[in-house]
């Protein structure tokens, strides 16, 4: 015996894996302790379960003469096919290793090189019985037996089980050898045809066990069903049959029974449960009776058996009849009432059938397993299959492709769908030829010793320091928990149940049929809707196949929004500018949430319909995170972050500015979209509109000073920018300006007028750079409040405006201060500026009376005069009865008033005020409580104006579809309308009555 390095040529029983004590017995009675018997020996190893294949070798050379058994010892030595495919299918199934061992010839089966043909499968199981056609049979699989009863039943077992092994051996060879591998649709195929030559062939036993020699004066069709009808069959499950004759009398029916007597005592278990009235029903039906009773009294599963349904034996042409007069109503049941919910609903009754102690290891009915990858995949099927026959198919393999092609599912969700279930079911395979038993039940995950076998049989090999047992666990769970983030994606697809709600002619855009749906979902102009479905369904490809699919779920949605018309106008128009843009519609197809909320927000604001079109982006984020909806994930402050860092990239102010219009676009899309979906309220919307204002004006002001720093880097004064009115509050609206103040320092030494021409300068080109006309909302910087309104300068120096302040400041202005705050520029010079104007706005004592009368009378004057000609004073929201002027002046005179008592009162947002007027008891807590309610009902009514109008709007419109819009956008429902603005108006006429107290005493 030869020895490489100390260590023998021929392997141990242990290095084999063999771990039996009497391995190296059984190998010297074998003969297999040599150096000739190397090869041999090696490939005993990479049986699923070596030690199992040794045991059946032995007994397998016990039953052979020794003539026989010398061929297949020199076999195995010099045929590596042959090799493979016996150590391989003994050490992966108990069963047939039986076999073997009890029919001692059957192993020359394994020397056959190719697989039977069904017609080979068919005529072998047919000659086991000696089975003659019938006189005139025609196009029918009809023939009678000549041997029956128990001698018959063994012979057809002996039969089937020799077509199984040839399969199984070729189906487990690459398991131990370089063979060829046999895929599994290729193994379902042949097992299904096995399946149909057994069951001919005890239908031609069942015939002469009832007939005798009496002619079959009838006609009987046997149709298979579920994964036989599919071709699609396990190594060892149930073949569903339902049974057409003409005539259904008792001689039908006794030849069924006794046909499935026959094949469940010699194959696998023939079962009739799926025949119409199901175990209750009768055996046999015309096809008349069959399709009366899938007309009237069928329910949803039994249609979905349908599916599958295949003219397996019998009478072929009367089984083709049944398959073709069932397949249209295959087609049509998911146009009956509740069809997708009770498809869900059985879903769920089948999974909480399942034992808890089970549904980690059942491959089909546990959660992940094959039941949740049949059931997503029938349903889509049945639901889309009624507008496209490319889907009219039986195997789940192919309907799964099938699906991804016409874009029902996405690319890699179908190929990770196809991987899993293919996974999934070659698992169930090897587990069912373990023992040639009908199980789906895995293991104990924990049994290693249980389990290495399986994972070896369905060639999962060690990886890394993982042993097979532990990448079988690991990879059994990825797999499953694939498949069930799939299945709940697609069986719980909200647009399944809105095609359902469509007519076969409207999918198919059939013009009136169409033209009548869409008037009925509420579309006032169905015409020219749908000439906008025909051209987004024309799309070249695959984009137009996903446009119809997804379709009748977005009709649906934006059905529910306060104009149908404009919002489907509006998706139109984002789809061509997102023309390119694949991850769009997959976002809408696979996504329930985004197709929603998107149609929502397009059929209902016209502001963020526009946003959208330049910044689609956003649209992702319409989906759920983690923590919520992703919307919301994004703050203002990373936003800021992240609108700063770009814009500091950019050396060309015009392209700096681009770039912060791009992020404030952005950002005013997710605000205005989180918005109108309820997502914020009313505080977070105007802080957050004002924090992304401030930014904008910041990074203009650095990148213009940037632009004219000369070479030292040195500039001739610092600037800030002073936020006031809304803006300085963090209060602002959609439609509102950004008013301010700006102020410069001159650094020491530098001349004043010279760092004050440089100061303008760099304002006037901040606001020409902001103010540049573009399709965005407008980004207009209003100095307006500035010392001496419009005769006075831009920019003053921070020593001016106390100059101006302290000696000319009008009440007004002083009462405009109440708002100041820093927003952009230097910070400390900010802070400087705010600290000046404190001995302003809250000097010690309080303003002058004189002040507080001017106020009033200012306030008096604003009433009457600026109110817009035309406007009711009732609804305009800005300076109508109770809007928002009137609260926030009634604000700022408490503060004027008391501000020098309270320094709580030292707020510049209106909110925050009245909150702090409360806590000092300037007002009792009601009338707080309603001038708060006025406030953030008149905000909220204004934003909403300016998102359905797209523009700055301050009138709120009498009752109407516009009013219905607003109302919507504001967060009523759309039928309570009335209630909204009735509500708008009793807010603010409470509201009016505390302001004319407070400005009355």
């Amino acid at each position: 015996m030869t020895a490489i390095r100390g260590r023998s040529v021929v392997p141990s029983p242990g290095r084999l894996g063999l771990m039996e004590p009497t391995a190296r017995e059984d190998l010297d009675v074998l003969g297999w302790n040599d150096e000739a018997a190397v090869d041999v020996l090696w490939s005993l190893s990479r049986a699923p379960d070596a030690d199992l294949a040794l045991r059946a070798l032995i007994r397998i050379r016990a039953a052979q003469t020794e003539a026989d058994w010398a061929e297949i010892d020199r076999l195995l030595r010099t045929d590596r096919r042959f090799r493979s495919r016996l150590l391989a299918t003994l050490g992966a199934s108990d069963a047939l290793g039986d076999h073997l061992v009890a029919e001692t010839d059957a192993w020359r089966l394994l020397l056959i090189e190719k697989l039977p043909s069904a017609e080979q499968a068919r005529a072998e199981m047919l000659a086991a019985v000696q089975a003659e056609p019938e006189p005139d049979a025609g196009d029918s699989l009809l023939f009678r037996a000549g041997v029956s009863g128990p001698t018959a039943v063994s012979l057809l077992r002996v039969a089937y089980r020799n077509l199984v092994l040839r399969l199984a051996a070729q189906d487990l060879a690459p398991v131990v050898e370089d063979e060829p591998v046999l895929f599994l649709p290729e193994v379902g195929a042949h097992l299904s045809d096995l399946a149909d030559a057994a069951l001919t062939a005890a239908l031609a036993v069942a015939v002469r066990e009832v007939l005798g020699d009496d002619p079959l004066t009838g006609r009987l069709a046997v149709i298979a069903m579920g994964k036989c009808g599919a071709r699609e069959l396990n190594y060892v499950s149930d073949v569903d049959v339902v049974f057409v004759a003409e005539p259904a009398d008792t001689t039908s029916a006794r030849l069924a029974g006794e046909m499935m007597r026959v094949g469940s005592l010699a194959f696998f278990e023939v079962d009739a449960a799926l025949r119409p009235e199901g175990k209750r029903g009768a055996m046999t039906r015309t096809l008349d009776s069959h399709l009366a009773y899938y007309q009237r009294w069928a329910k949803t599963w039994e249609f979905q058996a349908l599916l599958k349904a295949r003219a397996m034996t019998g009478d072929l042409a009367l089984g083709r009849e049944y398959t073709e007069a069932t397949a249209p109503l295959v087609w049509s049941a998911a146009e009956r009432d509740d069809f997708v919910v009770d498809v869900q609903a059985m879903r769920r009754r089948v999974e909480a059938l399942v034992p808890e102690n089970e549904r980690d290891r059942n491959l089909k009915l546990g959660r992940g397993g094959l039941r949740d990858v049949e059931f997503a995949v029938q349903l889509m099927q049945m639901v889309h299959g009624r507008a496209d026959e490319s889907l009219r198919v039986a195997s789940t393999l192919d309907a799964i492709d099938a699906l991804t092609d016409g874009g029902y599912v996405g690319r890699t969700d179908g190929a990770n769908l196809h991987a899993s279930y293919e996974f999934l079911r070659g698992l169930e395979h090897r587990l069912q030829l373990q023992r040639l038993s009908r199980t789906h039940l895995l293991p104990d995950l924990q049994d290693a010793a249980a389990l290495r076998p399986l994972a070896r049989a369905a060639h999962i090999r060690p990886e890394g320091r993982s042993d097979a047992t532990e990448v079988l666990r690991r990879e059994l769970r990825r797999q499953r928990t694939r498949v069930r983030q799939l299945h709940e994606k697609l069986f719980y697809r909200p647009l399944l149940e809105a095609v359902t709600r469509f007519d076969t002619d409207s999918l198919y855009l059939q013009n009136q049929s169409a033209q009548r749906q869409l008037a009925a979902l509420g579309y006032a102009k169905p015409e020219r809707a749908l000439a906008h479905i025909k051209a987004l369904g024309s799309a070249r490809g695959r984009r137009g196949q996903i446009q119809m699919l997804i379709l009748p779920g977005l009709l649906q949605h934006i059905s529910d929004t306060p104009d149908p018309d404009a919002g489907l106008l509006n998706y139109r128009r984002l789809c061509d500018e997102l023309v390119d843009a694949e991850w769009f519609l997959r976002l809408l197809r696979d996504d329930g949430v985004v197709a929603e909320q998107l149609m929502h927000v397009l059929g209902t604001s016209e502001y963020i319909a526009d946003l959208l079109m330049r910044s689609p982006d956003v649209i992702a984020l319409y989906s759920s995170g983690a923590s919520g909806p992703k919307l919301c994930e994004v703050t203002s402050d990373e936003v800021v972050k992240g609108l700063i860092a770009s814009v500091r990239r950019q050396a060309d102010p015009r392209k700096a500015i681009a770039v912060a219009r791009s992020h404030r676009r952005a950002e005013l899309a997710r605000i205005a979209s989180a918005d109108l979906l309820g997502l914020m309220d009313v505080r977070e919307v105007c802080r957050a509109l004002s924090t992304v204002w401030a930014a904008v004006i910041n990074a203009a002001l650095e990148k213009v000073i940037a632009a004219t720093t000369d070479e030292s880097g040195e500039v001739p004064a610092r600037m800030a920018v002073i936020g006031m009115g809304r803006l300085g509050g963090g209060e602002l609206g959609y439609g509102s300006d950004a008013d301010v103040l700006f102020v410069c320092d001159p650094i020491e030494g530098e001349d004043e007028t010279t760092a004050l021409r440089w100061a303008q300068n760099v304002a006037d080109n901040v606001r020409a750079l902001l103010g540049t006309p573009s399709a965005d909302p407008p980004l207009e910087v209003d100095v307006g409040l500035r010392p001496e309104g419009k005769n006075g300068p831009i920019v003053r120096s921070l020593a001016s405006y106390r100059a101006y302040y302290e000696q000319w400041a009008q009440a007004w202005e002083v009462q405009a201060l109440l708002r100041a705050h820093a927003v952009a520029g230097d910070p400390e010079l900010g802070l400087e500026f705010l600290h000046m104007i404190d001995a302003i706005r809250y000097p010690e004592g309080g303003v002058s009376a004189d002040a507080v009368r001017e106020i009033r009378r200012i306030k008096a004057r604003v009433d009457a005069e600026r109110l817009p000609r035309g406007a009711d004073p009732t609804t305009h929201t800005k300076l109508g009865r109770g809007g928002l002027a009137d609260v926030e002046w009634t604000v700022q005179l408490l503060q004027l008033r008391y501000a020098h008592k309270h320094p709580e009162l030292h707020r510049t947002s209106t909110l925050e005020a009245l909150e702090a007027i409360e806590a000092a008891e300037l007002l009792p807590a009601e009338q707080v409580a309603m001038l708060t309610e006025a406030w953030l009902t008149a905000t909220r009514a204004r934003n909403a104006l300016v998102l359905v109008r797209g523009k700055p709007v301050d009138q709120l419109p009498g009752p109407g579809r516009e009013l219905r819009a607003i109302a919507y956008a504001a967060g009523w429902p759309q039928d309570e309308a009335v209630e909204f603005l009735e509500h708008y108006l009793r807010v603010t006429r409470r509201a009016k009555g505390v302001v004319t107290e407070v400005f009355g005493e």
